[in-house]
């Protein structure tokens, strides 16, 4: 049976980063956030935000590097907080995608905005954003 389950596809996806789901007020969402590439997303406290080569996840496509700016919101669930990012109408990379909404975790003094990347059957890495707790 686990070889017809093989055939069909992966068992597992890719599990996400570690930490525990948070919520997020706007003030813990303004900073700069980190990629592992050294690529940036600053919230701004107005609702924008400038992104200079930070990995963002875009349906089934594969992790982008995007640069540029564009309007930020915050959502939640009951235990969990949410950030959407919506770059500008002309900016070059979007070609009509918007990337999926990061969610929030944290782990220890570090909180992290992750979503997944690409097609689950895939090992790519989660897109992971880090700051430290205020």
């Amino acid at each position: 049976m686990a070889l017809s389950l093989t055939a069909c596809g992966r068992l597992t996806v890719m599990p996400p980063p570690e930490g525990e789901p948070v919520l997020l007020k706007t003030s813990d969402l303004v900073t700069t956030w980190t990629d592992a590439d050294d690529g940036t997303l600053t919230l701004k406290k107005d609702g924008t935000f400038v992104a200079d080569k930070v990995c963002v996840a875009v349906g089934w496509y594969d992790s982008l590097a995007w640069s540029g700016t564009g309007t930020w919101s915050r959502g939640s669930n009951k235990e969990q907080s949410f950030v959407g990012v919506t770059f500008d109408v002309d900016h070059p990379e979007t070609r009509g995608r918007t990337p999926d909404p990061y969610s929030a975790l944290k782990k220890g003094e570090t909180l992290k905005l992750w979503a997944a990347i690409g097609d689950p059957d895939n090992d790519y890495p989660n897109c992971v954003l880090t700051s430290q707790a205020k």
